[in-house]
């Protein structure tokens, strides 16, 4: 029995973090997002692209075989292999746009608001000394050896600074 609570009680927890939880949002709010895009694709896309021909994209197509046949009534396709590129296209616009939406209403501006994070942040001094005083001190501790000045004890460079 405390076996199967401990597998809810895990299952609890894992429910309640934070991701799954704005995972279900997510998939939520891009289900109703999904919504829109499909009704922009059919309510400007589709008519702007039917003013060359149909409106419903559904019905662009080509045929492989020579003996094609479509009955006039129904619109079902009797004979023949047809390629629907019509509806690949309508699929493409609406992909395209999901896209777009989501890098221009989303994605760009959670980019700028964390870049303006960056630089509010307080810029720290360097705790220690800089590469170019590490390497002066190295300098001068090797002139002061050559030239049978003091040495510098070992474990001071960066801590103190040599004379010349």
């Amino acid at each position: 029995m405390s076996e199967s609570k401990g597998v809810l009680q895990g299952f609890k927890e894992f429910l309640m973090r934070g991701n799954v939880i704005e995972l279900a949002v997510a998939v939520v709010v891009g289900a109703a997002f999904t919504n829109i895009v499909n009704a922009v694709v059919k309510g400007i896309i589709n008519p702007l692209v039917g003013a060359l021909g149909s409106q419903n994209l559904d019905h662009y197509q080509s045929c492989l075989t020579a003996t094609c046949a479509k009955d006039p009534k129904t619109g079902a396709f009797s004979d023949g292999i047809y390629i629907l590129w019509g509806s690949v296209l309508s699929a493409a616009l609406t992909f395209l746009i999901t896209a777009a939406v989501v890098y221009f209403l989303m994605i760009l501006p959670i980019n700028k608001w964390k870049e303006r994070q960056l630089f509010r942040k307080p810029v720290d001094a360097p705790l220690g000394p800089t590469e170019i005083e590490l390497l002066t001190e190295i300098r001068d501790a090797l002139v002061a050896q050559r030239t049978g000045g003091t040495p510098i004890p070992s474990g001071t460079i960066g801590i103190q600074k040599t004379h010349e």
